[in-house]
């Protein structure tokens, strides 16, 4: 029984130093130098084992300076791709919406007025193949009446109607661009409004419009027009974006034009129609 206390008292002394020693070892490493820590000390089994647990301590912790630099950040190898200062067409457009939309048509103008080369009409019945020949020579087209009125089936009776007069244009127009447009009866106001689209696109595309006229129409100025049995003149251009259009009409020299109001020309051509 004695030989075994002696034995734990031991151990117990034996441990305590080497707790003490080792908590406070790595402290008084580096506030003094190992070489201090070692020094002056009676007890001489003590340092050995204080001088090997720091050796032990300090080997366990402390990371060599070639593996530090190893594992510092800016000497480790990186996959990512280089940034560029250039952004990509889809970044840029994701940055500018203005980049996606589509270019758009540029806007007609609020007035035109194209420069055409009039020309009465040489017979009573020529209104027909005189408001067309007047309408093409806005495009730089030259044919005679004469021509006109061959291709349009034009006789004394006069030209059939504007479904005529939309094939002779085609015949003479590139890409044939013209369309008819007939009015069963008095124009509604969804007509009156496709009738001032239709003469704004004509006119901005440097095309004369032909229209089949028939009864009285007054124009902006007070002048009375009467075709009682139909007739045809030519629209040749327009201003206040196309609520009111100008007319070249074949019926008289002495007053080859004059401006109408849309609402007034639409009317006018209730139960015809015309070519734009």
């Amino acid at each position: 029984m004695k030989h075994t206390m002696q034995r734990q008292l031991r151990r117990l002394a034996t441990e305590r130093r080497y707790q003490i020693v080792a908590t406070s070892a790595a402290a008084l490493v580096i506030a003094t130098t190992t070489g201090a820590l070692l020094t002056g000390a009676d007890d001489a089994p003590a340092n050995h084992r204080t001088a090997t647990t720091v050796a032990e301590m300090r080997s366990d912790t402390a990371v060599p300076l070639g593996d530090a630099r190893d594992a510092s950040p800016s000497a480790a190898p990186t996959t990512a791709a280089p940034a560029t200062s250039a952004a990509s067409p889809a970044a840029k457009a994701s940055a500018n919406p203005d980049l996606t939309r589509k270019p758009q048509p540029p806007k007609p103008p609020a007035t035109k007025v194209l420069d055409y080369d009039y020309e009465a009409q040489n017979t009573y019945y020529n209104c027909g193949p005189a408001a067309t020949r007047n309408a093409l020579s806005a495009t730089g087209i030259d044919r005679t009446q004469e021509e006109l009125g061959a291709e349009l089936g034009t006789t004394e009776m006069g030209t059939n109607s504007a479904e005529d007069t939309t094939r002779a244009l085609n015949a003479e127009v590139k890409g044939s661009p013209y369309r008819t447009r007939m009015f069963a009866g008095t124009p509604s106001p969804a007509q009156m409004d496709r009738l001032q689209a239709d003469v704004v696109k004509a006119i901005t595309d440097g095309r004369g419009v032909v229209a089949n006229v028939v009864g009285d129409a007054t124009d902006t100025d007070g002048g009375w027009h009467s075709y009682g049995g139909g007739h045809y003149i030519a629209v040749v251009g327009y201003k206040d974006n196309g609520r009111t259009v100008r007319i070249a009409d074949s019926a008289n020299p002495a007053d080859p034009s004059y401006w109408i109001t849309t609402i007034d020309l639409a009317n006018w051509m209730a139960t015809r129609g015309y070519s734009a």
